[in-house]
């Protein structure tokens, strides 16, 4: 979520300790034959009491991987399952990343730190464990767009460029390399707890759910945990599925691997944002039948969730989860609503579901783009009312004119001519500046203009 980050002292955990040996292996970085430091989250760092760490501290922490003092001694590559695509995988784990420390913010919420492109590992089966440049370039401008629109997802912590050209059969090779370092609210996926189920490991079950609930939700199990710890994912997920449709966002692979269990978004590989509301939109090249297109999305995160319950039947009966299942429809389209109301800048006196009803109908019927849409009417008026005097609009005028501005509408990044969006053909032109002329500054200039957009619209709403 944005939020106003506050500068923490440094305070290590290692609560993943409580669920060793059955959640990993330890590892070993690879070593690479050179460290340029590309990009370092001095935002978060601060917040997490990392941010006087100097470039070289920095590289050895997160280039070289000398652990952080009174974290986790040894990386640990994660074991887990998963459907990829809707067919089972039992073959997975950390491929090309491992969990590196764990460590809280100033609000006291376990926070992990996760790597990719940081080699090989007993999961990595063919792969040569590494990222490429462009990939980690790629998820900066994913993570930071993400959460200047108020999507609750991971953040790039640091990319360091790493000396080696790799091979690769989907963009041309060879092409330079890199090291990421995520921060995230737990890499406990969906598919973890698949795991354990497929080894019928109850009591494996058993700690993970008590993990997910004390370490994670910081809640007291009570009566049926694995029930509440579905309802409180369920939640989440709604509320992470209904911010991709609000941020025109397209994860490209939602399986079940790639949902954890706190509801935060992560591991970005082939992303895009769609211009248009479109809802047969796919970003993955290799999605042929639009299984998570822009507008199935939804769908199929509430199908990675029956997993999760699924997984959770070996300790409790069924009703209980599917009570929990059942309450994700209702859940998804109050949290559309309310998300929707956030980035328009209104509240949320008048009839939610017919504002979005109104205005997703306008966008298609007249090919608006989302990003313009929403800059144009924050506040709910029309800053430009001649582009929307079309007829097509009638519904959403209406609809729109009974509720109130609410929100940061004072910002001067609501005078900006024209919004600030992430299309393929920017994130192509930044990479292209960096392939071939070694220029970082694009991609520098577009985080800051990213982050001066989050500062517009101002923190996201909770999930209630």
């Amino acid at each position: 979520m944005i939020t106003r980050l506050q500068p923490a002292k440094y305070s290590p955990a290692n609560e993943i300790a409580a669920l060793m040996p059955d959640i990993g292996d330890v590892v070993e970085a690879a070593g690479f034959p050179q460290a340029i430091l590309r990009f370092r989250n001095d935002r978060w760092a601060d917040a997490v009491g990392l941010g006087t760490l100097s470039d070289a501290e920095w590289i050895g922490h997160f280039g070289r991987f000398r652990p952080l003092s009174e974290s986790m001694p040894d990386p640990l590559a994660l074991r887990y399952h998963g459907h990829q695509f809707r067919s089972y995988n039992p073959q997975i784990g950390d491929g090309r990343g491992f969990l590196f420390a764990q460590l809280r913010d100033g609000a006291g919420r376990l926070l992990d730190l996760g790597t990719k492109g940081s080699g090989q590992t007993p999961y990595s089966r063919f792969g040569d464990g590494r990222l490429t440049l462009k990939g980690g370039m790629r998820e900066i401008l994913a993570t930071e767009m993400l959460e200047a629109l108020g999507v609750n997802t991971s953040k790039t912590f640091s990319l360091i460029e790493t000396g080696e050209a790799l091979q690769r059969n989907d963009e041309p090779s060879p092409t330079r390399s890199a090291v990421m370092v995520r921060l995230s609210h737990s890499h406990i996926r969906i598919g973890t707890f698949q795991r354990a189920a497929y080894f019928d490991d109850k009591a494996l079950l058993e700690k993970l759910t008590d993990y997910a609930l004390t370490r994670l939700y910081g809640e007291t199990p009570r009566g049926n945990p694995p029930a509440q710890l579905m309802g409180r994912v369920m939640e989440r997920l709604a509320d992470l599925a209904a911010s991709y449709m609000v941020a025109g966002f397209v994860h490209g692979v939602l399986n079940s691997d790639n949902i954890n269990v706190t509801g935060e978004s992560f591991d970005y590989g082939p992303w895009r944002f769609t211009p248009k509301w479109d809802r047969f939109f796919t970003a993955a090249y290799f999605d042929e039948s639009g299984l998570y297109a822009f507008g199935r999305q939804a769908e199929a995160i509430h199908w990675d969730a029956a997993q999760l319950a699924v997984s959770l039947r070996p300790l409790v009966e069924a009703e209980p989860l599917i009570e929990q299942m059942e309450r994700f429809p209702a859940l998804f389209e109050e949290a559309l609503a309310r998300r929707f109301c956030w980035r328009l800048g209104v509240g949320t006196g008048g009839d939610a579901s017919a504002l979005v009803q109104a205005a997703v109908q306008g966008m298609v019927e007249t090919g608006t783009e989302i990003d313009r849409f929403f800059h144009d009417w924050r506040g709910g008026r029309a800053r430009a009312a001649e582009r929307y005097a079309d007829e097509s609009w009638a519904p959403f005028r209406e609809a729109v004119a009974g509720f109130e501005a609410s929100g940061n509408g004072s910002h001067p990044y609501w005078t900006d001519e024209s919004p600030c969006s992430m299309h393929i053909e920017e994130v192509e032109a930044i990479w292209n500046a960096i392939d071939r002329d070694d220029d970082w500054q694009p991609l520098y200039d577009k985080a800051a203009a990213i982050r001066r957009m989050g500062e517009a619209h101002g923190n996201a709403p909770d999930v209630p």
